[in-house]
């Protein structure tokens, strides 16, 4: 049997199941709700700082900017504030300044820069569970209803079909960012506008030992931007979707493999603020999947953590979970 018509039988059978389709429709409810939120607190915001400076409203940014930045300094002097606050406030005045002086407009929304900023804020939860609820059924549901051994009987090997779930979890993880950009771009621009696809952004950031590094720093369109921050979404999406596609396998329950995964990514928010002396948490996939951070020169929890070293770290996740899969599934017995 053919490989691509293995890998058309398990695209069908997702369809079938209509699990894509309840994700693109979290995707449309979820995305509407960011924009209409984003919405108000851009506008709740300007009307806060306006009156801060005791106008009632100005369409000059760089005003509303520097009102920003002053917020900013108070808030930085409160006792209240742990150093790690410190440090991420201290940060993000950084680079509000930076914005400042090279005049580039941090306030500025539009279709371009949501779908953007919406994929750097699903990167390490949303996504993933998106991700999930895809491939933690493709191999246990099978498993656990018999189905599986239906495949079996027709002589195909093991490999092969195991590879071509495999591939299509891949193509469906191409089909949901594409549908998580387009919806956001669609759905957002009713609220802010289609532009923005030129506008300069800024990155390459650093932040070591609290500090930031703006000595790398380059301008690039929005777009440009934008493909970056989906390359690594994507990449990522791999990465969550191997990792579940193993447990899968090891588990055999739909529902158990679930709980694991999910139970695991909220687990590493709780460690990398936890349990940041800990060396080895750094090698934990779930504590370097916000590789666009490094992108915008985010405070990072962990210091001495690299986007080179995190690739490297989610590489050897998936190579591993890769490995596992095709081993324990070409090994045990299924027929029993």
């Amino acid at each position: 049997m053919k490989l691509f018509s293995l890998i058309e039988n398990e695209v069908i059978k997702m369809i079938s199941k209509k699990r894509l389709m309840f994700v693109l429709a979290i995707l449309v409810v979820l995305i509407s709700v960011f924009a209409y939120g984003q919405k108000q607190t851009l506008e709740r915001t300007k009307a806060q700082l306006s009156q801060r400076m005791g106008i009632t409203a100005t369409d000059d940014w760089r005003k509303l900017a520097d009102q920003q930045l002053i917020d900013m300094k108070n808030r930085l002097e409160s006792p209240y504030r742990d150093e790690k606050d410190k440090s991420s406030l201290l940060v993000r005045m950084e680079q509000l300044q930076y914005n400042l002086d090279h005049n580039l407009n941090p306030l500025e929304q539009s279709a371009a820069k949501f779908s953007t900023k919406f994929m750097e804020q699903a990167i390490f939860l949303f996504l993933p569970l998106l991700i999930i609820m895809l491939a933690a059924d493709m191999v246990s549901g099978e498993s656990s209803s018999g189905t599986i051994k239906l495949l079996l009987v027709r002589n195909v090997p093991r490999w092969k079909i195991l590879l071509s779930k495999y591939l299509t979890l891949i193509i469906l993880e191409v089909i949901v960012l594409f549908f998580a950009f387009v919806l956001s771009v669609i759905i957002s621009g009713f609220f802010f506008g289609f532009g923005g696809w030129f506008a300069p952004i800024a990155t390459g950031f650093k932040v070591l030992a609290g500090k930031l590094d703006t000595s790398s720093v380059f301008n690039v369109p929005q777009w440009q931007y934008s493909l970056m921050v989906y390359s690594l979404a994507y990449f990522v999406a791999v990465v969550v979707g191997s990792i579940s596609f193993m447990i899968s396998i090891l588990v055999k329950s739909t529902a158990a493999s679930i709980g694991i995964i999910m139970s695991t990514l909220v687990a590493g928010n709780f460690i990398s603020f936890f349990l940041t002396d800990w060396k080895i948490t750094r090698y934990m996939f779930m504590v370097n999947l916000r590789l666009t951070d490094y992108l915008s020169g985010s405070f990072q929890p962990i210091e001495g953590m690299t986007m080179l070293f995190s690739i490297t770290v989610l590489l050897g996740w998936t190579i591993a979970s890769v490995i596992i899969s095709f081993v324990y599934f070409t090994k045990q017995d299924i027929l029993v």
